[in-house]
């Protein structure tokens, strides 16, 4: 895409990306310091970063692709990469390099809910034996994912509920037109759902509450790491849980490329007004 729009695209590390080749605009480098070379003032690195930072996710690649490495050779130029750990930020600092979380940008964060909210819909038609129609949902927590995911719901004629804390998004869930919930005060009422859809990045469901769930309850988490459904207790009692992380690229691959180039973009006129 990128290429594509005119810009010149240096790669390393995609050699597998066989689609890539002969493509106008695309240059693939065998060495990191020809693709980062004096022509290029942009990096853009995977998402997520690293998963164990040492080295870059390269899944098109059979090289191993070190932080340190990138770090180094990047001189001066600014580095655009996802779910950058503060370890590899301090890693930058001692380059004194600028680097930039596209994943904490608002508008990529919002875009991303559309792909998350229809691949758990995806997911709960495909991992059911009824229709959404009429069907009782739950969905714990009204964030981003939590606002788009009861909206389509809704659409689809779900009796929507949602569970929130704060007295103010409360009070949005009423004015949305959802039933709504005190998430401190679920329990014995988790009886009565069909399917639970969870958004809250950290425990809800644990083993006192998982006793309340119907056999038949599909559970679907969408919260990063830790989650906030208790895998351990989830298969003690034999429920079905599908713990759903990074639903847009998998969903939506295009359109999630549109939305960090579009992204990637947005930074670039920030920085270069």
């Amino acid at each position: 895409m990128l290429a594509k729009d005119g810009n010149i695209v240096y790669t390393y590390g995609l050699e597998k990306a066989e689609e890539l080749k002969d493509k106008q605009n695309i240059i693939f480098c065998d060495k990191l310091n020809k693709a980062m070379n004096e022509k290029v003032e942009v990096v853009i690195g995977p998402i997520p970063f690293s998963s164990n930072g040492k080295y870059i996710n390269s899944p098109f690649s059979d090289k191993e692709i070190s932080v340190r490495e990138i770090m180094a050779n990047l001189n001066a130029k600014i580095l655009i990469a996802g779910t950058i750990t503060p370890e590899i930020y301090d890693m930058a600092n001692d380059e004194y390099v600028e680097i930039i979380d596209v994943m904490k940008r608002e508008e990529l964060a919002v875009l991303n809910t559309i792909s998350t909210a229809e691949g758990a819909i995806e997911l709960a038609i495909s991992n059911t034996n009824r229709i959404l129609h009429g069907s009782q949902v739950l969905i714990l927590g009204f964030g981003r994912i939590g606002k788009v995911l009861a909206k389509k719901m809704q659409g689809l004629s779900a009796i929507v509920t949602c569970a929130a804390r704060k007295d103010d998004d409360l009070a949005w869930i009423k004015a949305y037109g959802y039933r709504y919930i005190n998430i401190n005060t679920i329990g014995e009422n988790l009886s009565q759902y069909d399917i639970i859809m969870n958004t809250v990045p950290h425990m809800i469901l644990n083993e006192e509450k998982l006793q309340y769930i119907k056999e038949d309850c599909l559970l679907i988490d969408l919260a990063s790491k830790p989650g906030g459904i208790d895998p351990n207790a989830v298969k003690e009692r034999k429920l079905q849980l599908i713990w759903a992380l990074a639903l847009p690229g998998k969903v939506a691959p295009i359109t999630t490329a549109e939305f960090i180039k579009d992204t990637i973009y947005n930074i670039l006129k920030e920085i270069y007004k």
